[in-house]
C-alpha cells in the first residue's frame, strides 16, 4: 500500500492537467518538440512542434492542443493519451514527462516551456523503477538550452584530459552548439554544471551517483546494474531482469543520465573496455539517442535501454 500511495503522489504531481492563463506574448529562439512514445521510447506515437513559444505555454497545454487527452481524478491525472491508457492507481503503467532529459517535477500544467525545449511523454511499465529522474532522449538538451529556460555551465570530464576519446566527447558538444570546459574525472563543483563524464568502469565510479548503478534501474532509473569490479555491466528488461551480459572485450558502450542530487546532472560515456568507451562517444548523436532513455552501443548498432521484450 505504501508503494501505490507513493505512485498516485508522484505521478498526480507530474501529470497535473490544466490550460494555463490564456495567451502570453512570443518569445523568440529555437523551436519547441514534443514527441509521445511508449515502452521506454522504443516506439514512436506521435510528434509535435511549436516555431514560436509563447510566455505561458506550459507542458499540459501543447499536449492538449495536439494530443486527445483523457484525465481522471478532477482533471489532474493524465489517464490517456490518443487512446493509450495508463493503469492508474490499481496497476503499473502509467503517463510519465520529462523536459530536456529530465524527469518533471511539477505538474505539466505548472511547466513552462522555453525555446528550445524537448519535451518527451513516455507510457512505460513503473515495476522495476519507479521514478527514471534523467534520460538521453532530449539530446543534444540540456547541453545547449539548459534547464527550466536557464542555461547552464557544461563540463566534459575525462580519466585522462588530452585522450582522443576525449577530445572527441568535446568535439560532439561543440558541433551542437555547447561550450563545454574540460576537467578531471570526479571534479568537484557539480551542483549547477551539466557534466559529460567520459571513463571507463570502474573508474568512472568516482563520480557521484555513479555507484549506485551497482544496484540497478530502482535506485538510478537506469536498466543496467553495473559490477563494482568492472567484470560485466548487466544488461535488463523492463523487469528489471538481465537480459544480456558484456564482458571487457566486448567493445560495448554505454550512454546514460543521473541526477545524484536535485540540482545536479551527469551524463556518463563508459564501458569495460576503450573501444566500449569510444562506441558511446560516438553514441553522441540526435539520431542515435533519440526518444532513448539510456543505450547499450558497439561498432554496428545502439540498443535502447531497457531492452524491452516483445
Amino acid at each position: 500500500m505504501k508503494r501505490l500511495a507513493a505512485l498516485v503522489c508522484l505521478v498526480l504531481s507530474l501529470t497535473t492537467a490544466g490550460c494555463g492563463l490564456g495567451e502570453g506574448e512570443e518569445r523568440g529562439g529555437a523551436a519547441v518538440e514534443m514527441r509521445v512514445t511508449r515502452d521506454f521510447g522504443h516506439d514512436l506515437l506521435g510528434s509535435a512542434r511549436i516555431d514560436s513559444v509563447r510566455e505561458d505555454e506550459t507542458v499540459m497545454r501543447m499536449l492538449r492542443s495536439d494530443f486527445d487527452i483523457d484525465t481522471r481524478y478532477g482533471g489532474r491525472f493524465v489517464q490517456a493519451i490518443d487512446g493509450l491508457e495508463g493503469s492508474g492507481a490499481g496497476g503499473n503503467e502509467d503517463w510519465f514527462y520529462w523536459v530536456n532529459g529530465v524527469e518533471g517535477s511539477v505538474g505539466a500544467a505548472e511547466f513552462e516551456l522555453s525555446p528550445g525545449d524537448r519535451v518527451q511523454w513516455d507510457w512505460r511499465t513503473w515495476g522495476a523503477a519507479m521514478r527514471v529522474p534523467a534520460i538521453v532522449g532530449a539530446y543534444p538538451e540540456p547541453f545547449v538550452h539548459g534547464l527550466e529556460g536557464k542555461r547552464r555551465p557544461v563540463r566534459v570530464e575525462c580519466g585522462s584530459s588530452d585522450s582522443q576519446v576525449c577530445r572527441d566527447a568535446r568535439a560532439a558538444l561543440e558541433e551542437v552548439g555547447a561550450s563545454p570546459s574540460g576537467a578531471s574525472l570526479g571534479a568537484p563543483g557539480t551542483e549547477t554544471v551539466t557534466r559529460l563524464a567520459v571513463a571507463r568502469w570502474p573508474e568512472a565510479r568516482i563520480v557521484r551517483g555513479a555507484s549506485g548503478l551497482e544496484e540497478g534501474p530502482a535506485t538510478t532509473g537506469v536498466f543496467a546494474r553495473f559490477d563494482r569490479d568492472g567484470r560485466f555491466i548487466e544488461l535488463l528488461d523492463e523487469r528489471g531482469e538481465v537480459a544480456r551480459t558484456i564482458r571487457p572485450g566486448d567493445g560495448v558502450g554505454i550512454v546514460l543520465a543521473m541526477r545524484p542530487l536535485e540540482e545536479e546532472l551527469v551524463w556518463l560515456a563508459t564501458g569495460l573496455d576503450d573501444e566500449g568507451v569510444a562506441a558511446a562517444v560516438r553514441a553522441l548523436d540526435d539520431d542515435d539517442l533519440r526518444d532513448a532513455f539510456a543505450v547499450a552501443v558497439d561498432g554496428r548498432t545502439v540498443e535502447k535501454l531497457p531492452l524491452v521484450s516483445r
